[in-house]
């Protein structure tokens, strides 16, 4: 039996970005470095479909601060209340 390879993130992200800027095309990547057209063709799909959700995590993250700035207010002033 073969081995399986894996691969990290940061690999996987260059890869698709190489092919999604016109860098390398899927073919000459896929000979580069031993890889199956279909594996690659599922990263890229991954990578696309989560793409919006790099955005709509910088929306939480404002509401979440913001939810912690109303917080902080609101323990501030129930400190002064008590001293």
């Amino acid at each position: 039996m073969g081995h399986r390879r894996t691969f990290t993130a940061e690999f996987k992200t260059q890869v698709v970005l190489d092919i999604i800027t016109g860098r390398q095309s899927s073919a000459a990547i896929c000979r580069r470095h031993n890889l199956k057209p279909q594996l690659v063709s599922r990263w890229k799909s991954e990578f696309l479909e989560r793409a919006a959700s790099v955005f709509a995590r910088d929306k939480q993250q404002e509401a979440d601060q913001e939810q912690i700035a109303e917080l902080e207010r609101l323990l501030a002033g129930c400190r002064k209340k008590n001293f």
